[in-house]
């Protein structure tokens, strides 16, 4: 019996659309283009999960829906394949990061196709691929050799670079190192997390505690020579250019705080003797403010300059370069050990607000600059050195990290803006014992007291600036981009380092030539980091390391980019993929870019997207891309959590505990008084809702607590795609996923309705194919006659629901409208063959499958994949008589079909004229009629 049969339909649909290369897509497109793109996966030893096709089902249908729109639409996959879960499979079994991870991208591949996503699999890509790596490597050298141009706000050849006549007069070494200070490739020590157990470097969210969460080793804070990316140079053109993105507005929000454009003054503060201040102060005068800071001050940024006269003592990083020198000999060891300790503390430790505050006196003072007093220099890890100068002016009345310092240390505080009258807790910040960070009016601020901080704020810096010792600044907390690793599955560094006959490195250093590219990983016998805080690839043998070139010898660099590297241009490899002369052609590029629709995870909202869009502005810059942003439409699916988890709380002696009073502690499950609590889950059969509440059916009184998690593998929550799609099929999945709710929202996975939408896709089946009959035909019910005006509103608003519901993402009510769509025509003694065509196409970017197979029934005998999207006509929307219900004080008496047009005098008249309603009000006084054209007539009696 010719019943809906997805295990045999869509295999053999997706070996058709594979053969025949459905979805291959135009190199340049002729009409409307549409890039559609999917945050491209990491693939991982445990495949996917059902939580990974829901955003790619969502490009899907917005591919497909395009493509019969007429549209050439560019749908591509690829693999983000370098990272450290293969490395460290490689640590454990020997095996070769690269065998595991193309057997992760087979397996990978495999799934995604038997969901039947319409990508391009021509355009392929993996981050690992050889041709990939050389472009990424490519794309380095690019960056090596371009400076950013403040006037111009570009970025240009470094070759374009002026480099002054003194240094230019001098050797080849002193050119290369000023122009080290522009390129936006630059090297540099950097203090980084080393663990000496697991011999690498470690990220801030990877240290807990000062140790390592992966083993629990301990971790340390340690200069290494790390390659950066002068990101900084365009925090203002990264910031400004996200105006006019269409993207969520609170991803939006995240990259501006990132970016933290702050705007105040660079001030210095003397840390020479201080009867010799006045004559420094003299000399500043004169000369004016230094572009770099000078070895008698301390420079600091702060976005407060009306609060100087409030500064009573200065912090500096324990990795400040003016530790050294500002530390006297008698606080010297105290310092040593400071600063030794702070080295194992992670950045997130040192941030944290809620910790105890540490320091220690440097032995020497700074001199304020606007009124000469003479402040303490304290070293404390609350201070960072990535952060604006590394040093602060503390006024502790007025920030509350300062006020915490200094409550711990006994400094002195002191008001300088007065809080508002009505302000509780004025008087005790007035007397330097509590802290205001609001604005107000100066006080104890010599000749600016009684002005607003606004005003304050302007005259002090336009006074610095007079005096030469301070300027206006802006500021951002972003930092420039570490970007090595000292691990071995990455992509090698293009970078030769010249050495000597000893083979020691002379500070000069070129690109690896273009035609070299890619340079290759090495050969290695084992992958274990050798435990020095060095490079993995150091281990590799000179053949790989050494290079000559031009009469001089080299070493390659031994440092590999992070993961990130890849996936900043992946978008631009889909465009031209096996393009071996360029990095993409012009004319292609231009085409098909800026991305129109990007959806992934809303975790990339920050590190992905920032480091992309600088990558892709440089490439503007340089002229080998036309956009200068890559990703117009941004939207970020929401998570699908594993199914409920029902739960009751019990304690020891047996006694139910409501959910809302267990608190989960380092100790367990706990009540608010200390008592130990179990938990024991429950079935969801065994469980009903009262009210808001969900509670055990045997006892009505006993709490259950639901709660749905991410899915992860030690939760043992995770579902895999092979099951659902074996139970149910891979159209029922992709519906389901869509169906749960907005595609933005989190929402719980349950199995339960993958088969509500199965059964859907059964009735949908049934209202084409008679599943009595002994081989596939259509129903008899299905006629070659024009639609009835009931059956031609049904079909158009459909469309029109449809069809805007795509546009807009909105795929749970565009599914929502076809059920409503099968509902109607299923109850039809006769179903127009113009509106079950028209349905089955508007099916088909959801269920792509079972729409095919439907569509080669009712006798056509191409592809749907091009047919032309429905239309909906405005007319046939148009109701020529409506059914108006008559009541009588409110309550319904009769309904009464009529023209849609129907006059208000002529619609209360009919309404009289119902005999239903004369027998309603004989004898009563109508004292009032209501009548709504098109929706109700009222008559009100006494």
């Amino acid at each position: 019996m010719p019943r809906y049969k997805p295990a045999e339909i869509e295999p053999r649909w997706q070996t058709f659309w594979e053969q025949n290369r459905t979805f291959a897509t135009p190199d340049k497109p002729a009409a409307a283009k549409r890039y559609v793109l999917d945050m491209f996966p990491y693939p991982s030893g445990e495949g996917l999960h059902v939580g990974h096709p829901e955003g790619y089902t969502a490009t899907d249908i917005v591919s497909r829906f395009a493509r019969m729109r007429g549209e050439a639409v560019l749908h591509p996959m690829g693999f983000d394949a370098f990272g450290l879960p293969a490395e460290e499979h490689a640590i454990k079994t020997g095996e070769h990061p690269r065998i595991q991870t193309e057997r992760n991208i087979s397996e990978f591949t495999r799934q995604l196709k038997m969901l039947g996503f319409s990508y391009d699999w021509d355009r392929v890509v993996s981050t690992t691929d050889p041709g990939y790596v050389r472009w990424t490597q490519w794309i380095f050298i690019v960056l090596y050799d371009t400076w950013f141009d403040p006037e111009q706000n570009r970025g240009r050849p470094i070759s374009e670079l002026p480099i002054p006549a003194d240094i230019d007069a001098d050797d080849e070494a002193a050119v290369e190192a000023y122009r080290a200070q522009w390129r936006l490739a630059y090297e540099t020590e950097a203090p980084v997390n080393w663990c000496d157990a697991l011999g690498t470097v470690l990220a801030n969210e990877e240290v807990i505690d000062g140790k390592s969460e992966r083993g629990g080793h301990p971790v340390r804070r340690l200069p290494l020579r790390q390659w950066m990316l002068r990101i900084t140079a365009y925090a203002e053109r990264l910031l400004s250019g996200l105006d006019d993105l269409n993207w969520p507005a609170g991803i939006k929000t995240l990259q501006q705080d990132w970016i933290g454009r702050s705007t105040g003054a660079e001030v210095d503060f003397y840390i020479g003797p201080a009867d010799e201040f006045e004559a420094w102060k003299q000399q500043r005068s004169q000369q004016g403010f230094s572009d770099e800071p000078t070895a008698d001050a301390l420079r600091v940024y702060t976005t407060r300059p009306d609060t100087l006269y409030g500064a009573t003592y200065m912090v500096v990083a324990p990795e400040h370069p003016a530790v050294s020198r500002l530390t006297t000999d008698e606080a010297a060891a105290a310092v040593k050990e400071y600063c030794e300790k702070a080295a194992f503390k992670s950045e997130r430790e040192r941030t944290q607000g809620d910790k105890q505050k540490t320091g220690v006196f440097s032995g020497s003072y700074a001199t304020n600059p606007v009124n000469g007093a003479q402040v303490p220099v304290w070293i404390a890890d609350y201070v960072m050195a990535s952060y604006g100068t590394g040093a602060i002016m503390a006024v502790p009345a007025h920030d509350e990290r300062d006020f915490e310092f200094a409550q711990q240390f006994d400094i002195p505080v002191i008001p300088v803006v007065d809080p508002p009258a009505d302000m509780q807790g004025r008087d005790e910040v007035l007397a330097g014992k509590a802290c205001f960070a609001g604005t107000g009016r100066a006080i104890n601020s010599d000749a600016y007291t009684g002005q607003e901080t606004d005003q304050v704020k302007a005259a002090i810096t336009e006074s610095l600036e007079a005096d030469g010792l301070g300027k206006s600044a802006v500021n951002y907390k972003l930092r420039d981009w570490l970007f090595s690793r000292q691990r071995f599955w990455g992509e090698p560094f293009p970078i030769l380092h010249e050495i000597d006959e000893d083979g020691q490195q002379t500070g000069l250093k070129r690109p690896v030539p273009i035609e070299s590219l890619p340079v290759p990983l090495p050969e290695l016998d084992d992958f274990r980091p050798h435990g020095r805080p060095e490079p993995m690839l150091e281990k590799a043998s000179d053949d790989w390391a050494i290079v000559e070139l031009d009469g001089r010898r080299y070493k390659r660099e031994t440092n590999t980019m992070p993961q990130w590297a890849g996936s900043c241009w992946y978008f631009l490899r889909y465009i031209d993929p096996a393009n071996e002369q360029c990095l993409i052609d012009p004319e292609k590029e231009k085409a098909w870019m800026p991305v129109d629709l990007y959806v992934g995870g809303a975790e990339h909202a920050v590190l992905h997207l920032l480091y992309s869009r600088f990558w892709h502005k440089v490439l503007h810059d340089r002229g080998h891309v036309s956009s200068d942003e890559p990703f117009q439409r941004l939207i970020n699916q929401g998570m699908i959590l594993g199914e409920a988890e029902l739960t009751t709380y019990q304690t020891e002696a047996g006694q139910f505990v409501s959910p809302a009073d267990v608190r989960r502690g380092e100790e367990g499950l706990t009540t608010a008084d200390g008592t130990a609590v179990v938990a024991t889950s429950v079935q969801e059969e065994d469980v009903v809702k009262k009210g808001d509440a969900l509670v055990l059916k045997s006892d009505a009184d006993v709490r259950v607590d639901s709660r749905s998690f991410k899915m992860s593998k030690s939760r043992g929550n995770v579902v895999n795609p092979d099951v659902v799609v074996k139970d149910y099929g891979a159209d029922s999945l992709r519906l389901y996923e869509m169906f749960m709710g907005p595609l933005e929202a989190t929402k719980p996975w349950n199995m339960a309705g993958v088969g509500g939408v199965r059964n859907f896709l059964d009735r949908a089946w049934r209202m084409v194919v008679d599943q009595d009959a002994e081989e596939i035909r259509v129903v008899d019910e299905l006629v070659d006659t024009p639609c009835d005006e009931a059956q031609a509103r049904v079909l158009h608003k459909t469309i029109r629901s449809v069809t805007e519901d795509i546009e807009s993402l909105s795929f749970n009510t565009a599914i929502a409208r076809m059920m409503e769509f099968v509902n109607f025509f299923t109850r039809q003694k006769q179903r127009p063959r113009e509106a079950v065509q028209s349905f089955v196409l508007l099916l088909s970017p959801f269920a792509p499958h079972i729409a095919e197979e439907l569509w080669s029934i009712l006798g056509n005998p191409n592809t749907l994949a091009y047919e032309p999207w429905p239309q909906w006509d405005e007319a046939a929307l148009v109701e020529s008589t409506v059914e108006i219900p008559i009541q009588v004080n409110g309550k319904i008496r009769t309904k009464l079909t009529v023209a849609a047009d129907i006059s208000k005098d002529d619609l209360q008249q009919q309404a009289l004229e119902q005999e239903r309603i004369q027998d309603a009000i004989d004898g009563k006084q109508v004292v009032k009629t209501i009548v709504v054209p098109g929706r109700l007539v009222n008559f009100v009696v006494k």
